[in-house]
């Protein structure tokens, strides 16, 4: 189970995992080992509330698909079980991050004093350019 939050859990058994090659340089063990790891979890199929599905496949984000499967690869460490857990933090960071709503911003209106300060500081610059002219006779 991937626990999202308090009411939330993902079953194991909805997400594919499967080794794969790393990339990058290696030495005589690369060739050998697939240590990287490919996590697939589809959104549509996955057990996850309606309100979860509808914000993942409201994402424009690269790691989501067109069917709605969330494709995460997982090659930072040597040992394929770290990048197996690593690929778990991943997507429980994702699913969470997408769920978040945003507080909605309040538009202000800049102060008296502030208005007055960057004025008299435009006068100052105007003044300052003013007197590097050549004196005329």
């Amino acid at each position: 189970m991937v626990k999202i939050s308090n009411k939330v859990t993902i079953p194991i058994d909805e997400i594919s995992m499967h080794p794969i090659r790393a990339q990058g340089a290696g030495g005589q063990h690369v060739n050998k080992v697939a240590t990287a790891v490919q996590l697939r979890f589809d959104i549509n199929a996955s057990s996850l509330p309606d309100f979860y599905k509808e914000r993942l496949l409201s994402l424009s984000d690269r790691r989501i698909s067109g069917e709605g499967v969330i494709v995460i690869k997982a090659q930072k460490y040597r040992s394929q079980d770290k990048n197996k857990e690593d690929a778990l933090n991943r997507l429980r960071d994702f699913i969470k991050s997408a769920v978040i709503v945003q507080k909605k911003r309040k538009p202000t209106k800049p102060k008296k004093a502030a208005k007055e300060k960057r004025l008299e500081s435009k006068t100052n610059r105007g003044r300052l350019k003013i007197s590097r002219k050549p004196v005329e006779y």
